[in-house]
């Protein structure tokens, strides 16, 4: 009951009028930016991420659960009437969804997007409330030799298994990481990997390094994939309320319900991500179609869309968990995210639902209020939407890398920030181009810093012992499980690679 008392609390707070308006405000940019071609979650949060800055923790922090839920919302918009997914996770959608459109039912792939969004994300969100204190209570107890084995699991786990190269999710980690540790050494003094240029004595701004990989380098790479021309847009037919059949209902409810049971747990592990949750929830609706459906699959289904749209939108609830309670993110929308809280200085991990509960749980309280603004704006509201796809493309990446500068600017009012933004932004656009995967990276640097203190600190306490690594009985539960992690992942990448491989010989 005391989780219920403190979610009553935090809307309470959520549902005061300054803040409702902060939430809306955050919807309606994150969805705006988020249906923008090629232009995923991440990079809709990380372009955003310094409007917020001048607002106080609890409204910024709204805004952002706004900007969050909506960027997620945005891409489904995107993907259905361009073929254009801004990720991986939205390749699905855009598959099916843009099938369902060019058949002449747009409004119908909309429409079930929408509703089985806001179906999932409520009901990961009422998971988030419960299991995220339960995880926080088990967390205090660890100590820094068990801190360290997480910090190991999130490290591999994030490095091998975002993208599709090994070495190459490996190597942007470790780059990340040495990112994370230039500067001032925090135990002895001396400055470190700085090689003498003054702008790197204090470190790089997270801030800088997550708007320059996310929105500068991918506004380059999107933008110079984009250039031959305007894509054809599929025109939505119909008024908003006669969009869904009753047979389009029957097909979908299901799906959202089993979506969203693939989707929450596959997004609290780590390096679980949206895009295992997606293929695996599109993967189990192909399996169990019968008759008509199972004839659509592959041209056009409503089931191949209102089930890994729950899938994407649950697993944005479920990194939560790991992100709040154990201060690990498992995605790259995640890693921009706890980029955010760390500029009010909120270190998430076990200790954040004491230290900080007058911010998480309206935090919380105002998912639950996002997913209803976004249902009751998005299905009458999507000829707007519509209208914002037809901006030109090159005033588009132009305002894009404007923006980005700006708020870059805006972190320390330094033009040498800006100057790192844009060596950043085009080391981004040679990471995307030749493959290596920029979550990782940005993990690195924020994960980085955390290890190396947990490290010592638990190396100082065993006299210098590195056996004392593996001593811990849940240090070794955590290093079992990241084996047979690997090993599962290997098994679902297969299946994901043949899944792709059968959606492309049967799209020809």
């Amino acid at each position: 009951m005391d989780n219920l008392t403190l979610l009553l609390e935090g809307f309470a707070t959520a549902a005061h009028p300054e803040y409702l308006v902060f939430a809306f405000i955050g919807v309606i940019l994150g969805t705006a930016v988020g249906v923008l071609p090629g232009i995923g979650p991440s990079m809709t949060v990380a372009l955003l991420l310094p409007l917020t800055y001048a607002l106080d923790p609890t409204a910024a922090l709204i805004t952002f659960a706004g900007i969050y839920y909506g960027g997620m919302y945005g891409g489904s918009t995107t993907s259905i009437l361009l073929n254009t997914p801004g990720e991986a996770s939205s390749m699905i959608t855009a598959l099916e969804g843009n099938k369902m459109a060019k058949r002449g039912k747009g409004a119908a792939a909309l429409a079930t997007a929408a509703i089985g969004s806001f179906v999932a994300g409520t009901l990961a969100t009422v998971a988030l409330t419960f299991l995220a204190p339960l995880a926080a209570d088990l967390a205090v107890k660890l100590g820094p030799v068990e801190k360290v084995a997480l910090m190991v699991l999130a490290f591999t786990t994030v490095g091998a298994l975002l993208g599709r190269s090994v070495s190459r999710g490996l190597a942007a980690l470790g780059v990340g990481m040495f990112i994370g540790l230039m500067g001032v050494d925090g135990m002895s003094g001396q400055m470190r990997f700085t090689f003498g240029v003054p702008v790197l004595n204090d470190g790089i701004d997270v801030v800088v390094v997550a708007v320059a990989l996310f929105a500068v380098g991918e506004a380059l790479y999107v933008g110079a994939q984009l250039r031959r021309g305007p894509q054809q847009l599929v025109p939505v037919t119909r008024g908003w309320r006669t969009w869904m059949t009753r047979e389009d209902w029957r097909r979908s409810w299901k799906p959202w319900l089993r979506g969203t049971a693939i989707g929450f747990p596959i997004g609290t592990l780590p390096a679980g991500g949206a895009e295992v949750g997606t293929f695996l929830s599109y993967s189990a609706e192909r399996k169990l179609a019968r008759g008509k459906a199972k004839e659509e699959f592959g041209h056009g289904a409503i089931e191949g869309v209102a089930g890994p749209e729950a899938a994407n939108n649950a697993s944005a609830a479920g990194v939560l968990v790991p992100l709040l309670t154990l201060g690990i993110p498992t995605s790259a929308t995640a890693a921009v995210i706890l980029v955010a809280l760390q500029h009010y200085n909120i270190q998430p991990g076990p200790l954040l639902f004491k230290d900080h509960g007058d911010l998480v749980w309206p935090l919380v309280a105002s998912l639950y209020i996002g997913n209803v603004l976004l249902l009751v704006l998005n299905l009458p509201l999507v000829g707007l939407w519509v209208k914002v796809l037809q901006i030109p493309r090159h005033y588009l990446y132009a305002g894009i890398l404007l923006f980005a500068a700006l708020g870059a600017f805006a972190v320390h009012f330094s033009p040498q920030d800006v100057m790192v933004l844009l060596v950043l932004g085009i080391l981004g656009f040679f990471m995307r181009r030749y493959g290596y995967p920029v979550a990782p990276m940005v993990v690195g640097l924020i994960l980085g810093p955390i290890f190396e203190r947990q490290l010592r600190s638990a190396l100082q306490i065993a006299q210098g012992d590195w056996l004392t690594l593996v001593q811990s009985p849940f240090a070794i539960v955590v290093y079992v499980a990241l084996l047979l992690a690997l090993a599962g992942s290997i098994v679902l990448r297969r299946k994901e690679e043949d899944l792709e491989h059968e959606l492309i010989e049967a799209d020809r």
